[in-house]
């Protein structure tokens, strides 16, 4: 039996994939492989799912044991959280995008004072982190501190991370823990107007995440197997992403996935937009599209993308295709229609994802602003998750990503489509802090760069 360097497992909500690697503190490491198993919430236990994948992948590569466990999970509903804030377009926006960074599932966002008629929806979400945040330094006070004691009084037993205004942060810790709450105190995430600080909270985020995925519905005896990192998902690609920044430059990771579409991008933008920004933008940027997926959300995709639209580009009857689609295309035709909807689904996260030039007529005269996160100095487009790395489409996406400046997207000027050809971004989250420069190597190998492309 081999002993390799470390086993680490995605545990997604119907599939458990693991990927071996080996001689990470060498200047080779080793991507040895990959085995699959469905994932065993409603069976209570996910190691079972684990067990499953572990033996698949001994099939490839034979017995081994792994000196570390380690795993990304956006198993039983992830990681849910609600986020409460002062201004929608300040405090609030800063604390989600601190949520999303990490690989949160928002499910709620208040803006304000918290409306008593809220309880009864929050109680029902059942979120296993709530996000306090709201004022600048030294700015309102007296509307957080009452968010404080409603958030407080709910009987939930959940951590409450406090991220606002830093001059009243030993009375909302008292209030908080007054409530019997565990208070877990931040730097502001928008501690002056127009600068975010959210890097605090998302590493915050990512660590109690793993202290508390324990005890959602089936992951109770992960901890028995795991012994490295375990991380969401999301957070983990957002690691992965960042890392890779450093040697490649301004980049964008999509994920088109049968339910969901995720984008990050990972991008100072240009000098020119920034003067031209009303408002700030994180440097690692998430958002996740619920409604666009190539197989559960596929109608929602067919119906963005316009059915006549893609009856053109395929030569197929859209109506049909929908009612035959399967996870996975069992013929070209079904091939065909599922890349026309990754097209779609990517084309529109994108869209929703990309900041906007636009005009504002003054007495002065015309003025021109910048709002949304700047692409435009992105050089790739890096394509995961199961869609992306089986369908040959990167040229169309370079070209349907591209920017048009009549149009007013921050896009990317001349984007160039790499492919995690071996499904590893989610994995190297968890090898990036410990091994970094092991983990850019094997990226670089899973897109089939070599590695003297650093810095271009």
């Amino acid at each position: 039996m081999r002993r390799i360097d470390l086993l680490a497992a995605e545990i997604g909500s119907t599939t458990t994939v693991v990927s071996a690697f080996d001689k990470l503190s060498t200047s080779d490491p080793v991507f040895l492989g990959q085995g699959v198993g469905s994932t065993t919430v409603v069976e209570g236990d996910v190691r079972i799912g684990l067990n499953a994948a572990m033996a698949d992948l001994s099939t490839r590569i034979g017995s081994f044991e792994p000196d570390r466990i380690a795993a990304t999970s956006s198993a039983a509903g992830g990681l849910v959280m609600t986020v409460h804030g002062l201004v929608y377009d300040m405090t609030v926006k800063a604390a989600k995008e601190a949520a999303l960074g990490a690989g949160g599932v928002i499910r709620m966002v208040t803006a304000g004072r918290i409306r008593p008629e809220t309880t009864e929806e929050i109680l029902k979400i059942s979120p296993r982190i709530i996000i306090l945040a709201g004022g600048v330094d030294y700015g309102e006070e007296e509307i957080i501190l009452e968010n404080a004691r409603f958030l407080a009084a709910l009987p939930l037993s959940v951590p409450i991370v406090y991220a606002g205004n830093s001059a009243i942060q030993k009375q909302v810790s008292a209030i908080l823990r007054a409530g019997g709450k565990e208070e877990l105190i931040l730097p502001n995430v928008y501690p002056r107007i127009d600068e975010l600080n959210i890097e605090p909270a998302r590493k915050l985020i990512v660590k109690l995440f793993e202290e508390k995925i324990t005890q959602a519905p089936g992951m109770s005896h992960i901890k028995e197997m795991v012994n490295g990192h375990l991380k969401p998902t999301p957070g983990a690609v957002m690691d992965a992403a960042v890392l890779l920044q450093k040697t490649l430059g301004d980049l964008m990771v999509l994920d088109v996935g049968g339910a969901t579409t995720d984008v990050h991008s990972v991008a100072e933008g240009s000098s020119e937009i920034r003067d031209k920004m009303i408002s700030p933008e994180p440097f690692a940027k998430r958002t996740v599209e619920g409604d666009l997926g190539v197989y559960i959300n596929a109608r929602n995709v067919a119906e963005t993308a316009g059915f006549d639209a893609l009856q053109a580009a395929t030569g197929l009857d859209p109506e049909s295709e929908l009612e035959r689609l399967r996870p996975i295309p069992t013929d070209d035709g079904m091939r065909r229609f599922v890349e026309a909807l990754t097209l779609a689904a990517a084309k529109e996260a994108v869209n929703r994802h990309v900041g906007r030039i636009r005009y504002l007529y003054t007495p002065s005269g015309r003025v021109t602003v910048a709002s949304g996160k700047d692409l435009t100095t992105v050089k790739w487009i890096i394509g995961t998750g199961g869609a992306l790395t089986r369908l040959d489409i990167g040229a169309r996406l370079e070209n349907a990503l591209r920017r048009r400046p009549e149009t007013g997207e921050l896009l990317p000027e001349f984007p160039q489509f790499l492919t995690d050809s071996d499904y590893i971004l989610a994995a190297i989250g968890l090898i990036a802090e410990d091994y970094p420069d092991a983990a850019t190597a094997l990226m670089l190998k899973s897109f089939r760069m070599r590695r003297d492309i650093s810095g271009s």
